[in-house]
Parts: C-alpha cells; sequence; structure tokens
C-alpha cells in the first residue's frame, strides 16, 4: 500500500507526551495499517515524544504559544504549517491550548481529542481523574471523540471504562489509566481509518 492511500496524521502534545510516545512506538511496530504518522508538534522541552519521533524520521516541529501575540496568531500559524503538510487529520496527545474556530474550519470533523473520563461526566477540566476520585464514583474511563467548538464535547469515536477500587488515588490509577490510553488510541485510528476510506 503506498503513501497516498493512507491518512496522514499530526500529532500535537505540549509536554513531554507519554501516549504520542506510545503511538509512535505502536506506529514503528507497523500496527497502525492505513495511517502515517507524518508530524509531531510540540512546545515544550524536553519532550520525549519528541525525540522519539526523531529516531523513527517522523518530522517535528516546535511551535511555542507565547511567541505570538495571541492565540488566534498562534493557531493561525499551527493550521497553515499542517496545511503546508497535507494532514488529513489530528490527534491532540496531551495538547493543552483549546482549538479555536478557524483551525476547526479548516480540518472539520478531523480534530480528534482524548480525554481521561467517560462522557459526560467531568468534562471541562484538566483534573478529571482526580475530579473524579473526589466525587466517590466506583467507575470512570477514558474518551476519544472528535471535537467541536465547544470544550471538551463533539462526536464519541472510543470509551474504555475503569473501575476506581475504594481507596483509590492517582497514583494506584495510573497504570490502568496508561495501559487502556494505548489500546484507545490505536482503536480511535482504526475507527477513523475505517470511516475515512469507507466514506471516499
Amino acid at each position: 500500500m503506498n503513501s497516498e492511500e493512507k491518512i496522514n496524521w499530526a500529532i500535537l502534545v505540549t509536554g513531554w507526551g507519554r501516549s504520542a510516545k506510545d503511538l509512535i512506538k505502536a506506529y514503528s511496530k507497523n500496527k497502525l495499517e492505513r495511517s502515517n504518522i507524518k508530524l509531531l508538534v510540540y512546545e515544550e522541552t524536553p519532550c520525549g515524544a519528541k525525540d522519539l519521533a526523531e529516531q523513527y524520521n517522523i518530522e517535528t516541529l516546535r511551535l511555542i504559544k507565547k511567541d505570538y501575540s495571541d492565540s488566534k496568531s498562534y493557531q493561525t500559524a499551527l493550521t497553515n504549517e499542517l496545511k503546508k503538510r497535507k494532514i488529513d487529520y489530528i490527534f491532540l496527545l496531551a495538547f493543552k491550548h483549546i482549538i479555536k474556530e478557524e483551525m476547526l474550519d479548516a480540518f472539520p470533523n478531523r480534530i480528534l481529542n482524548i480525554h481521561p473520563s467517560l462522557f459526560p461526566s467531568f468534562l471541562g477540566t484538566q483534573t478529571a481523574i482526580q475530579d473524579a476520585i473526589d466525587y466517590g464514583v466506583k467507575v470512570s474511563g477514558i474518551t476519544t471523540h472528535i471535537i467541536d467548538e465547544k470544550v471538551d464535547y463533539g462526536t464519541i469515536i472510543c470509551q474504555k471504562a475503569i473501575d476506581f477500587p475504594e481507596g483509590s488515588t492517582l497514583e494506584s490509577l495510573y497504570p490502568k489509566f496508561s495501559k487502556k490510553g494505548k489500546k484507545i488510541v490505536l482503536e480511535t485510528i482504526n475507527e477513523i481509518e475505517q470511516l475515512h476510506f469507507v466514506q471516499k
């Protein structure tokens, strides 16, 4: 299968990029049947995902939001870089900036996010796991979704439930979220591949 028959993905991270690293490792082992990871956009350093991407000859690009006058100019620059590389889909893997209208319009229904809760619970927060612990839930989980103009809304692609035993802490739950996070990202890309090529 040649590259023209595959989806070109950009991965966006702002921190270390643990989930992005897991995805790149899977990609290096040919676990993405009809996808190329064409670009990794990062912001902070050090960035483990950036280092690993370069090992596998994936292009990396550092864009720092504070280098721009405002969010709009930052996302205009980001959007232009993605368009130049003919990116088809974007996966936000621990990307802390809210995607604005211009970028949503440039990639309609093509930007995905991962959130550590089962929609529609614990949305619009960067502490969803701790919020779930504090609330006393027995089950939470992970959701991947196509984003829209509302924060942590949009079309759900995949969900994975995670049990919260009594006495759970962030530290005790982290391995569960890490393990299921790896699986859900791959399953999400597989779902997108199927949807994309059925529509063509």
